[in-house]
């Protein structure tokens, strides 16, 4: 009873490795492979990533939005074609004056109080152009101000996209590493695995030995399953950053190495930083607001004029007119709104002034930390290079004891495993470190 359930576990192990032995990276291998380089694949984001097209779009706006405020300037031109008829005997007088067709014989009283319907067509071309508008010129400085806010954010925008496609390649190495050592774990764990197979055949060893080596084999599998998901996964999320077709499966040209360190590393954050920089622009387009209400409470001076055509016929311009002037109007009080507007104004600053300052200092509580993450990867990479040496003698002395029969089938496994955690926690260190140094470039830009 004991062995029939002992042949159901190992052939049951036996299947399960079968199935996990067809990774998802196989099946992908039949859409297409493409190595890419770092410099190429940040090349491509920062022509087709969609969040950077959209920071372009939103900039292009308020350029549009600036180039409106050109009317502060140039005059307003109307025309205008009018079609009039009417019996009103006010209305019928004046068509009448402006057609320049009144006669001695329109004064009398019947004709004036009842002159019948009258038509007048008239053509005119109207003009109107702003001569002093301090608030209006206010308010042009202000949507500059705005324009270069987004042009300083679509810049921050193109260093997070870099940013971006950079950690997107670092984990596409980190699971290409993960994929090889497991591969080469899973070779070693299948030679003990056989050699285990060799020594029971022989009397040697114990049926609990082998089963412990297949479970063990299928466990590397089963981890090599997951990793190679997770290379369609950064494979995909690579694409998606770069704009391109996520049916290619990425390969990087580089293995996972670490980064050299950056001595010259800035220990503060850029005032200049195209972000910080946004946020400052919006403080000076808000106070370009204030100060937009303020002038508003001072006259305005604007310049008009009109030339028109009358005629009773359609069609016809036979009687030409002019109308031209200056108007100076000053609202002296309307209900103490534009004091509010300027208070409302004052309060908004404040508010952005203290959000750049609580900016500026959680980037640079961002740098410090980072600054203290990459100096502990450092050193966990010099351990954890250490301890992969380590565990690779002690694996090579197990196994040359293991072929003597000195140690056991679970000690060997275990050295194994112990090799294999060792090498992972190096590539996650390393990866880490690379990434920190990718984020601290991203703090410190200029």
């Amino acid at each position: 009873m004991v062995r029939t359930s002992a042949n159901h576990l190992f052939f049951l192990t036996f299947g399960l490795s079968l199935l996990l032995t067809v990774s998802p990276l196989a099946t992908a291998q039949s859409s297409s492979t493409r190595k890419i380089q770092l410099k190429d694949a940040v090349i491509a984001a920062l022509a087709k990533n969609t969040t950077l097209k959209i920071s372009g779009a939103e900039s292009q706006v308020a350029s549009s939005n600036f180039r409106q405020t050109n009317a502060v300037f140039l005059p307003s031109v109307e025309l205008g074609y009018t079609a009039m008829t009417t019996n009103n005997p006010l209305n019928v007088f004046g068509f009448k004056l402006q057609q320049q067709r009144v006669a001695a014989s329109d004064f009398m009283p019947d004709l004036l109080n009842h002159p019948g319907h009258t038509q007048d067509y008239s053509a005119k071309v109207e003009v109107q152009q702003p001569l002093l508008n301090l608030d209006m010129l206010y308010q042009r400085n202000a949507a500059a101000k705005q324009k270069e806010l987004y042009e300083y954010k679509y810049q921050r925008t193109r260093e997070f996209v870099e940013f971006d496609t950079r950690k997107a390649y670092l984990n596409l190495q980190l699971a290409y590493r993960s994929v090889a050592v497991l591969e080469e774990s899973l070779r070693n764990m299948r030679e003990i695995a056989a050699s285990t197979q060799r020594f029971f055949d022989q009397g040697l060893l114990k049926k609990s030995d082998v089963l412990n080596a297949q479970v063990q084999v299928a466990t590397v599998e089963s981890q090599l399953a997951k990793a190679n998901s997770m290379v369609l996964n950064a494979s995909e999320a690579l694409a998606v950053t770069m704009g391109a077709n996520i049916a290619t499966v990425y390969q990087p040209d580089s293995l996972l190495l670490e980064e050299a360190t950056d001595a010259t590393a800035s220990r503060q954050v850029s005032s200049t930083r195209a972000d910080l920089m946004a946020m400052q622009k919006a403080v000076d387009a808000t106070s370009m607001m204030v100060r937009s209400e303020q002038m508003s409470l001072l006259p305005r001076i604007n310049a008009f004029g009109s030339f028109q055509y009358n005629d009773s016929q359609l069609g016809q311009f036979d009687v030409n007119s002019y109308l031209v002037g200056v108007k100076l109007s000053w609202t002296l009080f309307n209900g103490t709104k534009n004091y509010n507007a300027i208070r409302a104004r004052k309060a908004e600053r404040t508010k952005m002034e203290l959000e750049l300052m609580q900016q500026q200092d959680q980037s640079q509580l961002e740098l410090d930390k980072a600054q203290r993450d990459r100096l502990d990867l450092l050193a966990e990479i010099n351990r954890q290079n250490v301890s992969v040496a380590q565990a690779e003698e002690s694996l090579r002395i197990l196994q040359d004891r293991y072929r003597e029969g000195l140690v056991s089938t679970t000690d060997l496994l275990t050295a194994q495993t112990q090799l294999l955690q060792q090498k992972m926690a190096l590539a996650q260190a390393v990866y880490g470190n690379n990434l920190t140094l990718a984020y601290l470039q991203f703090l410190t830009a200029k």
